[in-house]
């Protein structure tokens, strides 16, 4: 078993800053856990000068080097065993079988980024041959691959304190591309992101590698993130969390003198759609399997289901309300997010066009909200902006529309989002429509199926246009979150001596490259 102690890990070194102090909490019980102090200044421009030293030589370590690290991190969180489970669980409330299921998940994506760095074409790698006797003007000899940028800040995310915070795909990427990371550990599982740093620190002494390659540095408030994000050597920051705070580290970058790239995912109300005869014909199976996406996690994933869109039928409002009011109500993640949700239950219940279909008590302080539906005319939908607007927890709204004219209106009307889900067996004119309009919007669009649950894989795109997300070209789940971190280099004229492996006329990494416009694994 690990202490807990509160401290922050520092390039090797464990610390305890003398800054603002803070206690984890516990939702099952509304009881202060774990105490930490939070970094600051000084601790900021250690990390990063750390990281800066360490980043000339990790970014040139070879890509077996790099895979066998991401391997063995991976390795030693799982050798953490029940008691990352147990912690995580006592700070969230998720339980320990979603906790398992997301280890899993984590663990997996690290080797994922491993088994990438290993075989190294994701560096795409571009050779264009000499042609010196080419008239009227002799053609160099190009050749171009993706190198890192630098260190990289990650912010750790609430609602996954595995897959998205300390050691999630964020990191995992920006490792595997060659970038040290200091993350800014969530200050709702501090404990949690302590047992991780113990695993990369046990990783870091196993490989080899530069210890100022990772750090966790532990606070509350905004000015250990802000502080990170506007120090000179930081290159990108990796970012989940509301539009609000992922705006304002935006905004903060690109006021810098030398402004960087922040990849911030962000709000999404991931509407459904359902074509009116496909309602008719299956109005209660997609009421409850439309519940059941609302419901998971106690609706903190960023793509539940924020809205529904149809023409009005009683058997599917009755079955939804229904199965949202019979659902267990879950726990919520800490008393910010339950506190916002009360907030937005109120505004929404006094909201003149919307009625509470299955209305009951939240109680202040209380930690287990309520599965709500609300329902309004798809015509005071149009008329009201603001609820497009996501709201974090089990809440959705129906949205009644009068004809499927309305309901392609609805969707023009929507901002970006992660995805959108179209369930329109019956209606296939309508379905192309949409999804010709959808796949503006989103980053992916779903049939027959709901928005929570996002497979690990090279082909998912976990990303859309703003607000969604800051860059919707990028994705932050699967192996292309990897591009991120890592820009394009191109050498001209260059020997082999000077080229990275990567680009050597001989190819000694065996590597799918392009030359001269043919994809070969070939020397020149």
């Amino acid at each position: 078993m690990i202490e807990i102690t509160g401290q922050s890990l520092l390039a090797g070194n464990w610390i305890t800053p003398a800054g603002k102090t803070f206690q984890s909490f516990n939702p099952y019980n509304n009881a202060s856990m774990y105490r930490f102090a939070s970094c600051g200044s000084d601790e900021i421009d250690e990390a990063t000068h750390a990281a800066e030293s360490a980043f000339q030589t990790y970014r040139n370590l070879s890509g077996n080097t790099i895979g066998l690290f991401l391997n063995t991190i991976a390795d030693e969180i799982e050798a953490l065993g029940d008691q990352l489970l147990e912690v995580c669980d006592s700070e969230t409330a998720l339980g320990t079988v979603r906790l398992t299921g997301e280890r899993g998940r984590t663990c997996g994506q690290l080797r994922a980024f491993a088994e990438l760095a290993i075989k190294g074409e994701w560096v795409q790698a571009s050779i264009d041959t000499a042609i010196p006797n080419r008239a009227p003007v002799p053609k160099p000899d190009l050749r171009r691959m993706m190198k890192a940028i630098g260190p990289v800040v990650v912010f750790g995310a609430s609602n996954f304190p595995f897959a998205f915070s300390t050691l999630g795909g964020d990191t995992a990427s920006a490792l595997a591309a060659g970038n040290p990371v200091i993350v800014k550990g969530h200050p709702a599982h501090p404990a949690t992101s302590e047992l991780f740093a113990h695993a990369v620190a046990k990783a870091i002494e196993k490989c080899g590698v530069p210890i100022g390659v990772f750090s966790l540095l532990q606070g509350v408030g905004n000015e250990l993130g802000t502080g990170l994000v506007k120090h000179p050597l930081i290159q990108a920051v990796g970012f989940t969390g509301s539009e609000r705070g992922g705006r304002a580290l935006m905004d903060i970058a690109a006021a810098r003198p030398q402004p960087i790239p922040v990849y911030a995912e962000m709000g999404s109300i991931n509407p459904v759609f359902v074509g009116p005869d496909t309602l008719q014909a299956q109005a209660e199976s997609i009421a409850t399997g439309l519940s059941g996406s609302v419901c998971m996690g106690t609706g903190q994933f960023c793509t539940s289901p924020g809205i529904v869109v149809s023409v009005a039928s009683e058997l599917f409002e009755t079955t939804l309300k229904t199965k949202l009011s019979e659902a267990p109500r879950g726990y919520l993640l800490n008393p910010q997010i339950a506190a916002s949700l009360q907030a937005s239950l109120e505004n929404l219940n006094s909201h003149p066009q919307l009625e509470w279909l299955n209305r009951a008590g939240f109680e202040a302080g209380s930690m287990t909200p309520p599965n709500a539906v609300f329902k309004i005319s798809g015509k005071d939908f149009l008329a009201d902006k603001t609820l497009s607007e996501e709201v974090f927890g089990p809440v959705t709204l129906y949205v009644e529309c009068e004809n499927e004219a309305q309901i392609v209106e609805v969707a023009e009307s929507l901002n970006g989002n992660l995805t959108a889900s179209v369930h329109a067996d019956e209606d296939m004119d309508l379905a192309k429509t949409l999804f010709n309009i959808l796949e503006q919007k989103v980053g992916r669009v779903i049939y027959n199926s709901y928005p929570t649950g996002v497979e690990v894989c090279p082909s998912q795109q976990h990303g859309g246009p703003y607000p969604a997300s800051s860059v919707s070209t990028s994705t932050s789940v699967g192996v292309g979150a990897i591009v991120r971190f890592a820009r394009f280099v191109a050498y001209q004229g260059t020997p082999d001596a000077l080229l990275p492996e990567a680009l050597q006329s001989e190819n000694p990494l065996g590597i799918y490259r392009l030359v001269n416009g043919e994809l070969t694994t070939a020397g020149i």
